[in-house]
């Protein structure tokens, strides 16, 4: 997937159309020890318990369906404002192998 270096879009700071500089991060895995976590929830006990509560003792029926991990990453783009020097983050990714800045 090709991508500008630059484009013209809403700075949400600003409040009106600026250049922006786009760059890529790597997506992050959730930590099981951040706030919101499951994990954190079960040590509070204010989530479900930990297993299946002896519900899912035989495997799914479908388990032949779900074969493997997907071949490619969600990009994960932010956006600098060229006046306010503020960066934003893309509002969904897009599925690409490869992003390519020209």
């Amino acid at each position: 997937m090709k991508i500008p270096k630059t484009m013209k879009r809403l700075c949400k700071f600003c409040k009106k159309h600026t250049q922006q500089k786009v760059a890529q991060n790597k997506k992050r895995t959730a930590s099981s020890l951040s706030k919101g976590s499951k994990y954190r929830a079960r040590l509070r006990g204010e989530a479900r318990g930990i297993g299946g509560h002896g519900r899912y003792s035989k495997p799914a029926v479908t388990k032949f369906k779900r074969s493997g991990a997907k071949s490619t990453k969600k990009t994960d783009l932010r956006y600098t404002c060229s006046v306010c020097k503020k960066m934003s983050t893309q509002a969904s990714g897009i599925r690409a192998k490869r992003v390519e800045f020209i």
